[in-house]
């Protein structure tokens, strides 16, 4: 077969590629953004969305169908039948929250230095000072952090503020 005579098929081939590639799903890109900071958020500050699941608590309960008969002497002639319901119960419902954190531009290699001193000195963090914002840092952000009630490995700008890192807001 010569080369002339697979072209129609090469060119029918290409054309169902390009065909496919068209029909896939849409990239991350492609899918609208979530917003970065809640409505009203001041200009150039920076936040996090912070997401709670629901906490949802399974109950039993036995539930009388019929009550027990007794004779007149008091003896008991049927026991009472039950029945026994399951059903789930939200305990607190799935919440999102905004957590305004220290921004990117501000965690610098001497930023992160300090704070990890300051996380050493309250004994959430027994690393080396290093200047990098690492697993073992960020997990003791976390645990500073959780003192408080937050769940996040973000620093916080409260947190930042309580750990003496940043000037108290007015």
């Amino acid at each position: 077969m010569s080369s002339r005579s697979t072209f129609p098929f090469r060119a029918a081939a290409l054309a169902l590629l390009v065909a496919l590639t068209a029909c896939t799903a849409p990239s991350e890109s492609d899918r609208p953004l979530a917003p970065t900071a809640p409505p009203g958020a001041e200009p150039g500050s920076c936040w996090d969305r912070h997401i709670s699941p629901a906490v949802i608590e399974t109950v039993t309960v036995q539930v009388l169908v019929e009550p027990e008969l007794r004779a007149p002497d008091g003896q008991i002639l049927q026991p009472a039948v039950f029945r026994t319901e399951t059903r789930q119960d939200i305990v607190r419902p799935r919440s999102q929250t905004w957590l305004q954190i220290t921004c990117p531009v501000d965690m610098t290699p001497d930023f992160i230095a300090s704070l990890q001193r300051a996380l050493a000195v309250r004994g959430d963090y027994t690393g080396a000072i290093t200047g990098s914002l690492d697993r073992p840092t960020r997990q003791a952000i976390l645990r500073y952090q959780r003192r408080y009630g937050l769940e996040s490995q973000l620093l916080s700008l409260e947190s930042a503020r309580r750990l003496g890192l940043i000037s108290v807001a007015n």
